[in-house]
């Protein structure tokens, strides 16, 4: 899936390069002349990019910005992402980095070469073949470890690409955990998959009402990474909702810039499963399990109606304003299922409201939660990977919308603060410390941004990483 990587101790002639430099005088190269130092030296006056096409090799020149840390690692991905364009175009099998510069910034070059590397063409008649094929890494302050580590979340980011991008017509809910127990199985976490004589023994009341409508059975996923030397004693807990689809139900979705990309609303499911495939596969001593309930939500003569009373895993009911507000309904059953395990801290990452999408559009997702500390700490995560985290507001007002006078609550509160309020009606099944993420915004894309492909999104799997990574 992934090209070659191997560390080299110098630059080698007649090899197509990246070099990252601070200032133009820095441009060295054993295949350049001094005519072509200067000319490269002359573009980068006016740019903080350049090419030299040098047939049939090519040398791409980043020059660093005056900016802070981790923006400038973020210009450098977005440079590693246009550099392979420019290999992909040019057929170009092999190329070296290396780095002038007195930033650290090869790692997230690389970072940004590789994650533009994606693509899925399973669908298609003629299949989209990887050009690049080698990486030779010219910088000793990279180190063989790392490369290793990055290879790894690549590998897990592309799982969860390839998960979202799968329509319904393959990943049903028990395909889904067939591919979930298959990464356990690469990478070596442990997989238990629920049916659903198991879900009804449980009377997980939102999951079973949410697949009431559909042909295909619901599944409960329950992932653990466990190493002997785990620094935390009790668990973190991911939970990822696993909508496979999402129609709506009864409350039908238009087709359009809706229904039409639906098949990406089990993208936090996928995050969860590719986060616990890197921690796994990286060796991270920390205790994390994943709980991803999943479903198809579709119309059918048997299907939940809005008026219905649900009731939930931990006893709560639920009055249903609207069917297509089912998400939380199976998260709530997980976050109720995970106080069995006596968490640290438990994390959902859901693509929960439309309108996350229209705070913060493809940029960022929001964060809200009774862990101040915690979404501090995924916030310093958030700007180091560049998947930043805006905090969302849970004040009590919120709770207020949820009120419901035959039932415990409602699923749907009101049109303002939807988010929120979404956020508001997941903290009734609490009662640990805990964050909830709505990746409404990031999860799928309709135009490519930089090394973020159109189609589905690994966005929060580097950020979670990170975070577990730097977890104490």
């Amino acid at each position: 899936m992934l090209p070659k990587i191997s560390k080299i101790s110098q630059q080698k002639e007649n090899c197509s390069a990246a070099v990252i430099i601070d200032k133009p005088g820095q441009i060295s190269s054993p295949s350049f002349s001094e005519r072509e130092k200067k000319y490269a030296a002359k573009k980068l006056k006016d740019k903080n990019e350049c090419t030299v096409f040098k047939l049939p090799h090519i040398f791409f020149f980043h020059q660093t910005k005056k900016e802070d840390g981790n923006s400038q690692a973020e210009s450098a991905r977005k440079a590693g992402a246009a550099f392979y364009d420019i290999l992909k175009n040019e057929n170009i099998k092999t190329v070296q980095l290396a780095r002038f510069s007195e930033k650290n910034l090869t790692l997230p070059f690389l970072e940004g070469l590789l994650l533009a590397g994606y693509s899925f063409s399973k669908y298609k008649k003629k299949k989209e073949e990887r050009v690049l094929k080698e990486i030779l890494v010219a910088d000793d302050a990279v180190s063989a470890e790392q490369i290793d580590e990055l290879k790894t979340i690549t590998e897990a980011a592309f799982h969860a690409r390839n998960l979202i991008n799968e329509p319904l017509s393959y990943l049903t809910a028990e395909r889904f955990s067939e591919e979930i127990a298959k990464l356990g199985k690469e990478a070596g976490f442990q997989v238990e998959i629920l049916n659903r004589k198991k879900i009804e023994a449980l009377r997980m009341g939102g999951l079973l009402a949410v697949n009431k409508g559909s042909i295909d059975p619901p599944t409960f996923n329950i992932l653990e990474w466990k190493p002997q030397n785990a620094k935390n004693k009790q668990p973190v807990i991911l939970v990822g909702k696993g909508v496979v689809y999402d129609t709506g139900g009864l409350s039908l979705k238009p087709t359009a810039k809706s229904m039409d990309y639906m098949k990406s609303d089990m993208g936090g499911g996928a995050v969860v499963a590719a986060t616990l495939y890197a921690v796994a596969k990286n060796n991270l001593p920390v205790h994390v399990i994943g709980l991803i309930p999943a479903t198809d939500n579709r119309p059918d003569g048997n299907a939940y109606v809005p008026g219905d009373v649900v009731t939930m895993y931990d006893g709560t009911t639920v009055e249903i304003k609207n069917t297509d507000a089912e998400g939380r309904l199976l998260l709530t059953d997980a976050l109720s299922y995970a106080k069995k395990f006596n968490p640290k801290l438990v994390i959902d990452v859901a693509t929960l409201t439309g309108s996350a999408e229209l705070i913060t559009g493809p940029h960022a997702l929001l964060a809200m939660g009774n862990s101040p500390e915690n979404l501090k700490r995924l916030q310093l995560s958030g700007e180091e990977t560049f998947e930043r985290v805006v905090e969302l507001p849970l004040w009590e007002e919120f709770a207020k919308p949820l009120k419901s006078s035959i039932a415990d609550l409602n699923n749907l509160g009101a049109r303002e603060g939807q988010t929120s309020i979404a956020g508001k009606f997941l903290e009734h099944f609490t009662g640990y410390p805990w964050l909830h993420l709505d990746t409404a915004g990031v999860a799928y894309l309709h135009e490519k941004i930089a090394y973020r492909p159109e189609g589905g999104n690994d966005f929060g799997t580097r950020l979670l990483c990170h975070f577990l990574k730097k977890f104490n």
